[in-house]
């Protein structure tokens, strides 16, 4: 792998961020830009690496390749997962963009009740409660719980 693989899927995450958050972001006229649906259909429909079925050590099947993949091969991967994603109503319906204050993070909410708010709750979550805490603290509540009780930690969103 060479820095034009690279730089091909530094290209590819981008153009993959624009589609996705334009589509995910709802509303009359937010639609990905026609040309950028063009170039990923391009990059779909590059043939994927041929999958092959070997024994392995104990006897049962395993999925390989049959020759290490070209890099637009790899990429045609990446861009049919995003065709799939965007066409399949089901899997776009649980598509949420992360509530992190900095975050522009797209995760699919397979959580229970779909309540889901953040791409991670331990990065993004923890940064969302440690500042509701630094706020509490500057309003004069301290180191409080919600319900006044000190030491007590906030529930976890």
């Amino acid at each position: 792998m060479d820095s034009g693989w690279l730089r091909h899927f530094h290209a590819l995450r981008g153009l993959l961020h624009r589609v996705v958050h334009a589509e995910v972001a709802g509303g009359p006229g937010s639609h990905a830009a026609d040309a950028d649906l063009e170039r990923v259909n391009a990059l779909a429909a590059v043939a994927p690496p041929a999958l092959r079925a070997v024994r392995n050590g104990d006897g049962g099947l395993v999925r390989t390749v049959a020759a290490p993949p070209d890099c637009g091969a790899l990429a045609a991967l990446v861009a049919r997962d995003a065709v799939e994603l965007l066409t399949d109503p089901a899997a776009r319906g649980l598509l949420r963009q992360c509530e992190g204050e900095s975050c522009s993070l797209l995760y699919l909410d397979t959580s229970r009740g779909r309540r889901r708010r953040w791409c991670s709750s331990e990065v993004c979550g923890n940064r969302e409660r440690v500042a509701r805490h630094r706020r509490r603290a500057l309003a004069g509540n301290g180191a409080r719980g919600e319900d006044g009780q000190e030491g007590v930690k906030p529930p976890m969103s």
